[in-house]
C-alpha cells in the first residue's frame, strides 16, 4: 500500500511496547498515523475550570480543578499496620461545584504531599456516589504548576493556554495520551495531503500538517476552528470518494434490463387493485422501473414511513421482473415477517399467484415461501420451483442464501429492513444471479439525508413520505406508571374498550421471560439482577432515586405480563403470546389467529416490529417503553392505525418526569414524523454507533464530522467527490488521497463497500 512510512510506523517502536499495547487494546491505535488522528474531545483553559456540577455518574472523566481543602483521617483498621488506617479526603472546586477525592492506605502519602490547598491539577477517575456526594476514588492526577518553570512562560500565557483532553480509558489517562502525541507530533510534517490543492485553496482550508498541529497544540480557539474545519473536510471527502468510486464501479457492471411486458402480469395485477396508488408510490415506481430497464444493476434504497406502502412498490417491481422472464427474491429478517409477507403478497395477487409457468400466457406465477423451519417435502418442492423457474417470486429468510438454493434466472433482490442483515448474507443472495441482479433495499426506519449520504452513499435513494388513503392517525401518550398508577389502570380500560368495539390490541414487552435470556449479555435484562457482578454497586448510604429503581428492575417480560393481564385487567379476553423462541409453526399459528380476529390481545416482543399488518389492530401498549430506542418505538407504533379506525399507542414507563428517558418518550408521543424522530435518535447517540454498524461494525472513521450538524459539508463533499471520480476514477494524480482511502478502507470496510 502507498502509505507514508513515518505515519505507518508502529507505536511500539516510538512509545515502547507497554504504552503501545494499552493504546492498541483499549483505543484501537496501532500506528503513528492512528495516534495523530486521535483528536482531543475538548479543551480546557488553565484559568477556566470545568463544571464539576455536571459530571456524569459511573463515567471515566478528566477534570481541571483547584484543591480547596485536604484532610488526613486516621481510623481503626484490623488490616492496617499497628491497627490504624489512613484516609485522605481532598475537596476540589471549579467555582460551580465541589468534588471529593478519596485516597486510602499506602496511596495517601504522595497526594498528601502534592495536593495542598491552592494547587491546580488535572484529575482522572470514575465518578461514583458516596454519602450522597460525588467522588473520585484514587484518581490519577497531573499537577499543572510545574510547567510554568519548565517552559519559562509568563503567568498570563500559562493561564490562557489550552489543555487538550483526549478520549481516554481507565488504563491510559488523557495527559499520558497528550504526552504520547507530543512525541509523535513532529512526524505530522510528513503527512501527505489527501485533498486536491484546488479544493483546499478554493475553500480556504489549512494544510493537513498544519491542521494536525493546531488540533493537538492550539494556541487560540481560532486554531481549533481552523483545524476542525479542515479535518471535517478530510473525513467527509475521503468517505464520499470511496462511495463515488463504488457507484462508478456499479455503473460499469453488466445486468439484464428488466422491463414490464405490455398486458402482462403487472397489468393484470394493477387491474385487480381496489385502490389507486399514491402520488409518492407512482413517483418511486417510475424511478425503480427506469433503473430496472438499464443494462447495469440498480442499487436503490427505498425508505418510507411506517405504513407508507413500500411492500406494494416492491411487489410491482417484482412483477415487472417476472414479466421480463426473470425471478425476484424478497429477503426478510425473521420468519414471522417472511410468513406475513408471503400471506399478504398471495392475498394481493389472488389467482395471479396460483400457478402457470414463468412468463406464461395465463399471466400468473408461483409465489413460494422458503424458511429454515420448513418440512423436508415442502422445502424440496420450493427448491424445485426456483430451479425450474416455475416460481417467479420467492419470499424467505436467510434460508434463501444456502448453497442448495439455485435460481433459474434471478433478476431482482429485495432486502427488507436491510440493517438486520450482514454483508455476507446480502452478497450471497446477489451472487446467485447469472449476472448481477438488480437490488432494492427497503427500510421503514427514516434516515436523515446526511446519514443516507454517508451510510448509504453508494445507493440511489427514493423516499415514500405519503400515507395511503384510508390510513388513520395514531394518537400517542406517555403513561407514567410510577407517578400515576391510575393512568396504567386507565390504559387497560382503553384496551378493553377497543376490543368491545370489535378491534384488537398489541402489548409489547422488552423481554421474553422464559429464564433463557442470554446470560452473557448483561445490559438491560441482566442489569436488573441485584447479584449481577456487572452492575456497579453503590454504597449502602448512596441516595436512591426512582430512576435508579426503574433501571435496576428487570425489564418486563411477555410471559409474566400475559399471565397477569389474563388473570387481571384483561380477564375474559382472548390473550396470546408471541416471541422469537417459539417453534416456527406455533408463531405462524398465533399470527394467523390474530390476523383472523380470533385473538383479542397479542402480548409480544419486538418480533412484531416490522412488516406485521393487521388492519383491525387499533391499540398498542408498550411496557417499559424507555427500554426501547426512538426509531424502534416509531416502528412498533406503526403496527396500529393501519385500517380505517384511529390508532392508539400508549408508552408505559416508570422513569421520573425530569429524566432524559421521559423526554425521549415525550418526543415520540409529540410527533408521527419519522424523519424528525430519526434526527432526535441520532443526536442522542454517538454517530460512530450509527456509522460503525453500517460499516460492518468497523470503528467509525468519523471523529470530528457530525452527520447532523455538518449536512452542508457532506453534501458539498459528495458533489466534489462525484466530479473528481468521473474525471479520474483511479485517482492517478492524487497519491495522498489514495493513501487516505487505504487507511479508511481496511479489509473489513473494503468488503462492506465491495458487497454493498
Amino acid at each position: 500500500m502507498d502509505l507514508v512510512p513515518a505515519l505507518e510506523e508502529p507505536l511500539k517502536k516510538v512509545l515502547g511496547p507497554a504504552t503501545a499495547k494499552v493504546m492498541a487494546e483499549h483505543l484501537g491505535l496501532h500506528t503513528v498515523g492512528d495516534l495523530l488522528h486521535h483528536y482531543p474531545r475538548r479543551y480546557e483553559e488553565r484559568g477556566q475550570l470545568t463544571h464539576l456540577a455536571d459530571l456524569p455518574m459511573d463515567e471515566h472523566v478528566t477534570v481541571v480543578a483547584q484543591v480547596a481543602d485536604a484532610r488526613l483521617h486516621t481510623f481503626a483498621s484490623a488490616r492496617a499496620p499497628r491497627g490504624k488506617g489512613q484516609r485522605l479526603e481532598v475537596t476540589i472546586t471549579d467555582g460551580s461545584g465541589r468534588l471529593q477525592l478519596v485516597f486510602f492506605g499506602n496511596g495517601v502519602h504522595k497526594p498528601h504531599k502534592d495536593l495542598l490547598p491552592g494547587t491546580r491539577a488535572m484529575f482522572a477517575g470514575k465518578v461514583s456516589l458516596f454519602n450522597r456526594r460525588l467522588q473520585l476514588a484514587h484518581p490519577a492526577y497531573e499537577l499543572l504548576g510545574g510547567e510554568v518553570a519548565e517552559a519559562e512562560e509568563s503567568v498570563e500565557s500559562w493561564a490562557g493556554a489550552l489543555i487538550p483532553l483526549y478520549p481516554a480509558t481507565a488504563k491510559l489517562e488523557s495527559w499520558k495520551i497528550g504526552k504520547a502525541v507530543q512525541t509523535v507530533l513532529p512526524r505530522a510534517q510528513e503527512a501527505v495531503d489527501p485533498l486536491p490543492g484546488s479544493l483546499r485553496e478554493g475553500r480556504g482550508l489549512v494544510s493537513l500538517p498544519e491542521a494536525l498541529l493546531k488540533i493537538h497544540r492550539p494556541h487560540t480557539k481560532a486554531d481549533i476552528e481552523d483545524a476542525r474545519d479542515r479535518l471535517k473536510w478530510d473525513e467527509a471527502f475521503v468517505l464520499q470518494v470511496a462511495l463515488a468510486r463504488r457507484r462508478h464501479g456499479d455503473a460499469l457492471l453488466p445486468a439484464v434490463p428488466r422491463a414490464p411486458r405490455p398486458d402482462g402480469l403487472l397489468t393484470a395485477f394493477d387491474a385487480r387493485l381496489p385502490f389507486t396508488l399514491t402520488e409518492g408510490q407512482r413517483k418511486v415506481t417510475a424511478e425503480i422501473f427506469t433503473d430496472l430497464a438499464t443494462d447495469h444493476p440498480m442499487h436503490r434504497l427505498l425508505q418510507g414511513e411506517v405504513g407508507s406502502g413500500k411492500t406494494m412498490v416492491a411487489l410491482r417491481a417484482m412483477l415487472a421482473v417476472v414479466d421480463s422472464g426473470g425471478q425476484a427474491a424478497l429477503l426478510a429478517p425473521t420468519e414471522v415477517l417472511a410468513q406475513q409477507h408471503h400471506r399478504s403478497v398471495v392475498e394481493m395477487m389472488g389467482e395471479l399467484a396460483e400457478g402457470g409457468m414463468l412468463g406464461g400466457a395465463e399471466h400468473s406465477t408461483k409465489v413460494v415461501l422458503l424458511t429454515g423451519s420448513m418440512g423436508a417435502a415442502a422445502r424440496r418442492h420450493a427448491l424445485l420451483d426456483l430451479a425450474t423457474g416455475e416460481a417467479g417470486i420467492v419470499i424467505g429468510t436467510h434460508a434463501l442464501i444456502e448453497d442448495k438454493v439455485q435460481f433459474h434466472d434471478l433478476g431482482l433482490v429485495v432486502v427488507d429492513e436491510q440493517h438486520r442483515f450482514g454483508v455476507e448474507q446480502r452478497d450471497a443472495l446477489r451472487g446467485k444471479g447469472k449476472q448481477p441482479p438488480h437490488l432494492l433495499v427497503m427500510t421503514a426506519t427514516p434516515i436523515p439525508r446526511t446519514v443516507a449520504m454517508t451510510v448509504f452513499g453508494d445507493l440511489e435513494t427514493s423516499v415514500l413520505d405519503q400515507l395511503p388513503a384510508g390510513r388513520s392517525p395514531i394518537a400517542s401518550h406517555v403513561v407514567p406508571a410510577a407517578d400515576k398508577p391510575h393512568f396504567l389502570a386507565r390504559a387497560w380500560e382503553r384496551v378493553r374498550e377497543e376490543v368491545s368495539n370489535g378491534h384488537q390490541a398489541y402489548v409489547v414487552c422488552p423481554r421474553i421471560g422464559d429464564e433463557e435470556d442470554d446470560p452473557k449479555k448483561p445490559p438491560r435484562a441482566a442489569k436488573a439482577n441485584p447479584g449481577d457482578p456487572n452492575v456497579p454497586k453503590k454504597s449502602a448510604t448512596a441516595a436512591k432515586s426512582p430512576e435508579d429503581d426503574a433501571e435496576k428492575r428487570p425489564p418486563l417480560a411477555v410471559l409474566d405480563i400475559a399471565g397477569r393481564l389474563a388473570k387481571g385487567p384483561l380477564s375474559g379476553l382472548k390473550v396470546e403470546v408471541l416471541h422469537g423462541r417459539m417453534p416456527p409453526d406455533d408463531k405462524d399459528a398465533v399470527m394467523r389467529r390474530f390476523a383472523a380476529g380470533d385473538t383479542d390481545v397479542l402480548v409480544a416482543t419486538t418480533v412484531i416490529e416490522v412488516g406485521v399488518n393487521v388492519p383491525n389492530a387499533t391499540a398498542m401498549v408498550i411496557m417499559d417503553a424507555d427500554r426501547f430506542g426512538v426509531s424502534q418505538l416509531h416502528q412498533l407504533r406503526g403496527r396500529v392505525g393501519r385500517g380505517s379506525a384511529p390508532g392508539l399507542c400508549l408508552l408505559v414507563t416508570e422513569m421520573p418526569e425530569a429524566s432524559p428517558a421521559r423526554q425521549r418518550l415525550n418526543a415520540v408521543a409529540a410527533t408521527l414524523d419519522g424523519f424528525e424522530l430519526s434526527r432526535i435518535d441520532l443526536e442522542q447517540r454517538r454517530e460512530g454507533d450509527v456509522l460503525g454498524q453500517a460499516q460492518s461494525g468497523a470503528r467509525s472513521s468519523l471523529r470530528v464530522l457530525a452527520v447532523i450538524e455538518d449536512e452542508e459539508i457532506i453534501a458539498e463533499a459528495r458533489e466534489e467527490a462525484t466530479r473528481l471520480v468521473a474525471a479520474d476514477p483511479d485517482l492517478t494524480g492524487l497519491p495522498g488521497l489514495r493513501t487516505a482511502l487505504d487507511a479508511l478502507l481496511d479489509e473489513e470496510r473494503e468488503q462492506y463497500l465491495e458487497k454493498g
